[in-house]
């Protein structure tokens, strides 16, 4: 299959909404048309990314605890930029053209463009500009050190590419062109890895040649998607002479801004949790960035099935099939908990060997294995959470998310507040609480995707 859009096309998602809502059987092929190209191209960047705290690991204890302090940052940037705000881009569109509309989703481009540009010069200003004074009341002072320059590179110079890249394969996708997305993509994930090599180890230039690579990757992808936009890849070709007006930023940020205010907190707490973690030193910190690194494995995972859900949701929602859009969210949610599941029982089962798979260090991979252990079981539910998050995106409907991504942070930090410190758990009941907080965000966000919530008013 060559991309989604024929699978769209064949749909009535967006025609008339049909009169009852479509077999679950239907529903999964719909999702599974879109999601399979986004869902092979996460499992590629996973792998990419991944290949980060091995490489950092070659650098020794100190270069992967600041690569640690540098993770929940980089991939809020990245869950920003994809699946938050991106997610908004690709609900507005996807709605735009379920309700008929392909000149707004034309116009929105522009829109779209803007916002990635103010967002990827914040990110560039804040974490470039004041790298040392963050990263210290993180992770301590030697962590900070040690990450310093990777993190300037990283955002000083990739921020603004990663944003439009991934604003630019957001639009391809609310026109349901997944797997040309992907296509555009591969090349600047396939390239990171080995390049990263290069500018870290041949290159002399340590843990700043991952940043580096990270920016020159995303800038090679951005200018190809924007090649692909502008020639017409989504279905239409964007309207680049347009007067900006605020009720179509609006469409956008209603969904966008909220998904980055969970996206956000759900990075909070892994800040706040590195935060406690770093009184045990930086080994126990370079320990928790393996262990976090494998529990957002879940997030592009999931996105893969997420994505397709937006686009096909928000179709469903503009031509006022509510029935349908519950019934495609959930299955999804199956299809992500088939996809993470494999993950989740492999780290729960082989706890000890994923974490030395990513460092030498024997401290740290007995920290990393006593996280894992635990957190492991958690995984699937956060991926089945993930992609009814994206879900609730293409509905514009985010409460129960935001809930349940507040809900995560009080019981990961206040949680571990009470089982390590008060109760005398230590870094077990630490990560018991992270395991409470991952849980519990999967499933108050289940709860939500139900007919009272999901409806017309």
């Amino acid at each position: 299959m060559a991309d989604g859009t024929t699978a769209l096309a064949a749909t009535p998602l967006a025609a008339a909404a049909p009169p009852s809502p479509a077999p679950l059987g239907i529903l999964l092929r719909r999702v599974w048309a879109l999601a399979a190209p986004t869902t092979a191209i996460a499992a590629l960047q996973s792998a990419a990314q991944l290949a980060e705290p091995w490489l950092a690991s070659r650098q020794g204890t100190a270069a992967l605890a600041g690569w640690a302090v540098v993770l929940p940052f980089a991939l809020l940037m990245q869950q920003m930029s994809t699946g938050a705000m991106g997610g908004g881009v690709v609900s507005a569109i996807a709605r735009a053209l379920g309700a008929g509309r392909r000149e707004e989703a034309s116009t929105l481009v522009v829109h779209a463009l803007v916002i990635a540009l103010g967002f990827g010069l914040l990110f560039a200003l804040v974490l470039a500009g004041f790298s040392h004074a963050i990263l210290g009341l993180i992770g301590g002072a030697e962590a900070a050190a040690a990450a310093a320059s990777y993190c300037a590179w990283l955002f000083g110079a990739g921020a603004v590419p990663a944003w439009m890249a991934n604003t630019l394969a957001s639009v391809l996708r609310g026109g349901g062109r997944h797997a040309l997305a992907s296509r555009v993509l591969l090349l600047g994930w396939i390239a990171y890895p080995p390049l990263a090599w290069v500018l870290m180890e041949p290159a002399g230039l340590g843990l700043a040649g991952i940043g580096i690579a990270f920016a020159i990757s995303m800038a090679a992808a951005s200018i190809g998607m924007a090649v692909v936009v502008l020639r017409g890849g989504a279905g239409f070709t964007p309207d680049l002479r347009v007067r900006l007006q605020a009720a179509l930023f609006w469409r956008i940020l209603s969904v966008g801004l909220v998904a980055c205010a969970m996206a956000t907190i759900a990075n909070l707490a892994t800040i706040l949790v590195t935060a406690r973690i770093a009184a045990y030193g930086p080994v126990a910190v370079a320990a928790y960035g393996v262990s976090a690194r494998i529990e957002f494995l879940m997030v592009p995972l999931s996105f893969g099935v997420g994505s397709a859900l937006t686009a096909l949701v928000g179709r469903s929602v503009g031509a006022g099939d509510w029935g349908t859009a519950r019934r495609t969210a959930w299955a999804g949610a199956l299809m992500a908990l088939a996809v993470t599941l494999v993950v989740g029982v492999f780290v729960s089962v082989a706890p000890g060997f994923t974490a030395a798979s990513f460092s030498r260090d024997p401290e740290v991979v007995a920290i990393a294995t006593q996280a894992l252990s635990v957190i492991g079981f958690a995984l699937p539910g956060f991926g089945v959470g993930m992609a009814l998050y994206f879900a609730s995106m293409g509905a514009g409907r985010m409460a129960g998310p935001v809930l349940a991504a507040v809900t995560r942070v009080v019981l990961a930090v206040g949680g571990g507040w009470l089982l390590s410190d008060i109760l005398g758990f230590g870094l077990q009941g630490q990560f018991v609480a992270v395991a409470l907080g991952i849980s519990a965000y999967g499933l108050i966000t289940a709860a939500s995707v139900r007919r009272g919530v999901w409806s017309a008013r």
